[in-house]
Formats: C-alpha cells, sequence, structure tokens
C-alpha cells in the first residue's frame, strides 16, 4: 500500500493566498506547502487507486505528485475543502465509485452520499455507494471502514483502510475534535500510519472565541474550539491509538513559524510504503 498525502492543509492551505505571515514566508522560501486536504491510496497489487476526500486543489495536486488517477473515492464530509473537487470528474475519468456515509445528518437532514449525489447529479461518471459507518466494505482491493468522529455541527468520518493479505493498515482521524467515540477508536486502533488532525497548537486556543476544550490532567487543551484538535490533542489521540508511525495534518498556516514545519507535522508529497 502505497499512501501519498496530496494535501495537508486546512481550509485556506499554506502559504494562503494574500498572507504575508512569517509561515506563509518561510513555505515560499523552503518551496514547501499543505493544499487542501487529500490522500492517495494505491493499491500495488491490483494496480488500484483509492483517493480520500476531494479536494479543490484535485488537478494541481495530481499533476504534481503524478500519481494515478483514483479507481474509486471516498468522502468523508461536505465540506467544501474535502468535496468541492468532485467536478473534476467531468471529462477526466469514465467512471468513478464515491463511496460515502449513509446516515442522515440531522442539520441537512440528508446523508453525506445524499448530498453528493444530489450536488453532483450532472456528473455523468459518477456512482454514489451509500456506506454505512462501522461496516467494512471492499475497495480497490482493500478493506475500508467509515467511522464516526466529531465536528459539529455536521456529520464528519474517519477512515481505517487495511489491506487484507499484507496486514498494512492505515487510519485516518477525518475532521473531529478529541471526542472521538470509542467505538470508532477502536476500529481506528493499531495502524501502520496514523494521520491525525491538529489544526493548531494548543497556545492558539486562547485566540478562539471559545477557546479551548477536552484538556488533559496539566489543562492543555486538545481541542480548538468545537471542531478540531490541536497538535497536542492529535498527539495524545496517537498514544491512545498505538499508532506506529503518526503525520499530522489538516494544518493551518496560523502555527508559528519556528514549530509550523518540525516533527510529526506533514507538508504536501509524503509517500509512504505500507
Amino acid at each position: 500500500m502505497r499512501v501519498t498525502l496530496l494535501g495537508t492543509g486546512d481550509t485556506t492551505g499554506t502559504p494562503t493566498v494574500g498572507c504575508d505571515c512569517d509561515t506563509c514566508e518561510a513555505a515560499r522560501e523552503r518551496d514547501v506547502e499543505r493544499t487542501r486536504f487529500s490522500v492517495h491510496v494505491e493499491n500495488e497489487r491490483t494496480d488500484e487507486s483509492l483517493l480520500i476526500d476531494f479536494s479543490p486543489d484535485f488537478r494541481y495536486q495530481f499533476l504534481r505528485d503524478e500519481v494515478p488517477l483514483p479507481d474509486a473515492a471516498v468522502i468523508s464530509h461536505i465540506h467544501f475543502d474535502h468535496l468541492d473537487g468532485l467536478g473534476n470528474v467531468f471529462r477526466v475519468l469514465d467512471s468513478l465509485e464515491v463511496y460515502a456515509a449513509d446516515e442522515t445528518d440531522p442539520e441537512t437532514g440528508k446523508s453525506v452520499a445524499e448530498t453528493v449525489r444530489d450536488d453532483y447529479h450532472y456528473l455523468e461518471p459518477l456512482t454514489v455507494v451509500p456506506t454505512t459507518p462501522l461496516e467494512t466494505v471492499r475497495i480497490c482491493g482493500l478493506d475500508v471502514t467509515l467511522v464516526p468522529v466529531d465536528h459539529p455541527p455536521l456529520v464528519c468520518y474517519g477512515l481505517a483502510i487495511e489491506d487484507p493479505v499484507t496486514g498494512a493498515k492505515l487510519s485516518i482521524t477525518g475532521d473531529t475534535s478529541y471526542d472521538v467515540p470509542a467505538g470508532s477508536r477502536d476500529v481506528l486502533a493499531g495502524a501502520d500510519l496514523l494521520l491525525a488532525d491538529a489544526i493548531v497548537p494548543a497556545s492558539l486556543c486562547e485566540h478562539h472565541p471559545i477557546g479551548g476544550r477536552h484538556e488533559d490532567a496539566e489543562g492543555t487543551p486538545r481541542t480548538f474550539g468545537t471542531k478540531h484538535m490541536t497538535r497536542e490533542g492529535a498527539l495524545a489521540m496517537a498514544e491512545q491509538l498505538d499508532a506506529d508511525r503518526t503525520r499530522l495534518v489538516h494544518l493551518a498556516h496560523f502555527y508559528p513559524v519556528e514549530e509550523a514545519f518540525a516533527e510529526p507535522l506533514a507538508v504536501d508529497g509524503e509517500v509512504y510504503e505500507l
């Protein structure tokens, strides 16, 4: 299983358009970037590839990293930075199965699968496959399980992806606070590689209108506001999940420059063989 981190940034990415903060300037100087979130998983046994989320930067990411076009995809939730690249399917792919959760979101009255189907009804190559969370499905020769996480006000899902032949396992927290349900943690546990949402360091919680939540014993917030883990929260989650290796993703340009490119914060283009 070859995992390529196509997009490791948050909604605006790093560098952020029009921003001259120290972190964005350092990214330009180092020629590194964090575009909007997306992960490419290639099953070399079957010569198929699976895309996790359709970043608005889809075209650029695929040209830059020269990965194969996806044979199937999974959508974690309907925020634009994870979904709006789906329009790139038009005149690029002849067919594509898109897997998305079938649970009705009380906020929208639709499941993620229904939203994808309705919003992209004009894409003839698209087949939306409603998928029940916590039930494993075989996609591109890999066992994929959607797990509910906590990203209010919308439903959102993380994923566990396992090769049934080699046993290699990739876990992705998805966009989430630290309040991931116990059943989801059980599925995500024991990964060879964990990609964990870590939008900012905990020190920046003081700048959020509602601060931080889910403090540890020392009072360090593991959730920034309501929707995302802090760096400290993501690392605590990784320890609890007993991940062999962890990379922090969905990173904002608000990281202080002296911390913004330190381990284990990821940048675009990283490749892992599991």
